[in-house]
């Protein structure tokens, strides 16, 4: 839901440099606290890696402080909140300990929050239009209503993460001679 802030501003022509960059700050606070205490709830070994996850968080907000030199490059951190979303589901829907799932999805964000190529094939990078947005959103709050369709829509965004991501690193291999 956090992208229909940014729709609304720009539909009621209440667009500033000022709310990009609150939204940013208020995303990173959000955010932080949400994967900590995720992390910290599953035990210390994922509280710590959380911490990473949260470091690498508050970088990568601070970093887009500057509008001028923010670029759409890695994956917004979004996408962290939207996989552990899923992987809470999926062990709920499954009955599986996630922990060392929430491990490997802190880590992976980590690491892709600093890929300096955009990641072309997120669900969310696609959608541009104020219906399309509306469409991903109401996807997960589906996924979390009606939990067995969480499987396919939590595929649908982590193939296309888990896409993005080896096409950026097979299209960097070819750059380099």
């Amino acid at each position: 839901m956090d992208d229909l802030d940014g729709i609304l501003a720009i539909k009621l022509n209440a667009k500033s440099e000022f709310g990009a960059r609150m939204d940013n700050v208020c995303d990173a606070v959000s955010h932080t606290i949400l994967i900590m205490f995720i992390g910290l709830h599953y035990g210390i070994a994922c509280g710590i890696i959380g911490l990473i996850a949260v470091a690498a968080i508050l970088i990568r907000s601070v970093a887009r402080l500057d509008p001028a030199l923010t670029k759409s490059a890695g994956s917004p951190t979004n996408e962290l909140i939207r996989h552990t979303f899923f992987a809470l589901l999926l062990a709920d829907l499954f009955s599986f300990d996630p922990t060392w799932t929430l491990a490997i999805i802190f880590l992976t964000n980590t690491i892709t929050m600093f890929v300096p190529y955009p990641l072309p094939y997120l669900i969310r990078s696609m959608t541009k239009s104020a219906t399309a947005i509306l469409l991903v959103n109401v996807s997960l709050i589906l996924a979390w209503l009606v939990p067995y369709t969480a499987p396919v829509i939590a595929a649908g965004f982590i193939f296309s993460y888990l896409y993005s991501l080896i096409k950026v690193i097979i299209d960097h291999k070819k750059q380099i001679p």
